[in-house]
């Protein structure tokens, strides 16, 4: 049976628009954008806070599906600097539509 996993992508402000219109290219069925602040490995040492802004795109997909939403977040998020982001990979349990308490089928995605 196939499940859902979330990916969630930490990415430079300046590629969000370029991969946002990558997946939907893709027929990502939907996903989540919002600005974030923090650091990492790659600190901004030119802020007192060493805090930056980035993007993060939370994507929940048929697991079938996150090898290919991967490596395009990966081509088109890449600049080649150190601070281009990260992605992560988790399972989900399961999923439900508010509207109609519906659970939601991988399958039927």
């Amino acid at each position: 049976m196939t499940s859902f996993k979330r990916v969630t992508a930490i990415v430079n402000t300046h590629t969000v628009v370029r991969v946002e219109k990558r997946l939907r290219e893709l027929n990502v069925p939907g996903m989540t954008v919002s600005e974030i602040k923090g650091y990492g490995a790659h600190k901004n040492f030119f802020h007192r806070d060493l805090m930056d802004v980035f993007a993060r795109l939370q994507i929940y997909l048929p697991e079938d599906r996150v090898d290919e939403i991967v490596q395009a977040v990966l081509e088109t998020a890449s600049t080649g600097l150190e601070d281009d982001g990260i992605i992560a990979i988790t399972p989900v349990e399961k999923m439900y539509r508010i509207y109609d308490k519906s659970e939601i089928n991988p399958e039927q995605t």
